[in-house]
């Protein structure tokens, strides 16, 4: 899932060693584009940047990175949808819409002792991915209930018949989700159509054909959609406007 936007020599990802998780990295150019917005997509990220690791929650708008110093170099670890609570000890609901630093969640003496492995590795990218991994193997398997609500949503099937299908009702389903993903099922779907449609339209399918592939009752209500949780336009988000 895309999480983050910005110039593609900038920016890149890979599929990590961690299961269900991507690696990605961002070098700040100063160039047009740097401060393109990062779009809800139901993931978390464990993030670095020199001298700090920090953990980006679970959005339900676009979020505007700030102006950084040319060079400035990122690295993420992007967690699939509904596992990172359990690898950071924290409900996702605790981090709705925010960017935190890792000291207030596990402590400033495990923080630091992190954050110093990860700047003195000759390569951050592969120290934090195994700084994950480890965490992760502490932490035990992901829940098969949520990857099974992220299929289905994702897959465009209403949260009535998500719900049925797992065999629990929507009142159940929503106590879930809000720890595991920090919002309701609701919000999620909304979250992953936006993504699907986002995927679909940068392959150059007219807009129409994508809000019907995507799920949307017609055009309009993509670009409603859209509009409300990046703030911007679908041409806007493509075009980088």
């Amino acid at each position: 899932m895309a999480h983050e936007t910005g110039d593609e020599g900038a920016y890149r990802e890979r599929p990590s060693r961690l299961a269900g998780a991507v690696v990605w990295t961002r070098t700040a150019t100063g160039a047009p584009g740097d401060d393109r917005p990062v779009l809800p997509d139901g993931c978390m990220d464990l993030l670095w940047t020199e001298g700090r690791l920090f953990v980006a929650g679970p959005d339900t708008r676009a979020y505007v990175p700030g102006a950084t110093e040319p060079g400035a170099r990122y690295v993420g670890i992007r967690f699939h949808p509904g596992t990172a609570p359990a690898f950071l000890g924290v409900p996702a609901h605790e981090l709705r819409d925010r960017r935190v630093a890792l000291a207030d969640l596990w402590g400033a003496a495990t923080a630091r002792r992190l954050t110093d492995r990860v700047d003195g590795a000759p390569d951050p990218t592969a120290a934090l991915e195994a700084l994950a991994m480890r965490r992760a193997a502490d932490a035990g398997p992901p829940d098969p209930f949520l990857a099974e609500v992220v299929r289905s949503l994702d897959a465009g099937r209403s949260v009535a018949g998500t719900a049925a299908a797992l065999g629990v009702n929507t009142r159940l389903l929503h106590r879930r989700a809000l720890p595991a993903f920090g919002y309701g099922p609701k919000t999620l779907a909304r979250v992953l159509r936006l993504q699907r449609a986002l995927a679909l339209a940068r392959e150059g399918l007219p807009y129409a054909d994508t809000a019907a592939r995507a799920g949307f009752a017609d055009q309009a209500h993509l670009a409603r959609d859209v509009r409300e949780l990046t703030g911007r336009s679908l041409t806007g988000l493509l075009g980088g406007s």
